[in-house]
């Protein structure tokens, strides 16, 4: 879920400046230090931009840090605030990557609301056509980009805020709205679909 929560920083700590979005998560993973030292870490807090994690190794301050988090994969950076728990790094990625992994996020954010599993590996497709259309209760229709897409739901990035419950459509799929990100909203399908019903998508 989406955490407006400041970063556990000690009195000495000075936060970065943030451009994105942090979610809560709880991810486990190994750090590696510039002296190449190596040590198992806990990602807490992360959004596109930045990673705070929870590790005994403490680098210094614009120290180049590399971290492989299971299911996301090798993220690169510098240190930028030490805390009580750990540090926080930025990552460095292109906007493709970046987009890839903001869509991680929602999925982290929003699965318990969407109802999926915690292993989706199986469910989860990568549409190759994005764009689509959203329509509203009212009868209206929006431009919409598909973030990311699964039999039982799917992540829009949209200018409008539907209300939460709200009736929809995107493209021939019928669901309703169950939550909002920076991006724009997720919606739980009123059905688990089959891949032949996201054709259009794939």
């Amino acid at each position: 879920m989406y955490s407006f929560q400041p970063a556990r920083t000690s009195p000495q700590a000075v936060s970065p400046p943030r451009s994105f979005q942090r979610v809560s998560v709880n991810i486990a993973g190994r750090l590696m230090l510039a002296s190449h030292e190596e040590f198992p870490c806990t990602a807490y807090e992360m959004s596109p931009g930045d990673v705070s994690v929870s590790c005994v190794g403490r680098p210094r301050i614009n120290e180049r840090v590399v971290a492989y988090l299971d299911q996301i994969g090798r993220l690169e950076g510098k240190a930028v605030a030490l805390d009580d728990a750990g540090f926080t790094m930025t990552i460095n990625a292109t906007e493709r990557k970046r987009e890839k992994l903001a869509a991680q996020l929602i999925w982290t954010a929003n699965k318990h609301e969407l109802g999926l599993p915690e292993d989706r590996r199986h469910d989860r497709l990568t549409p190759r056509n994005t764009l689509s259309q959203l329509t509203l209760d009212d009868g209206s229709t929006h431009s919409c980009k598909i973030v990311d897409l699964s039999l039982s739901g799917a992540a829009v990035d949209i200018d409008l805020r539907p209300s939460i419950g709200m009736a929809v459509r995107l493209g021939n799929m019928r669901g309703r709205v169950v939550r909002h990100f920076l991006e724009g909203v997720a919606i739980e399908f009123n059905a688990v679909q089959s891949r032949e019903a996201l054709t259009e998508f794939l």
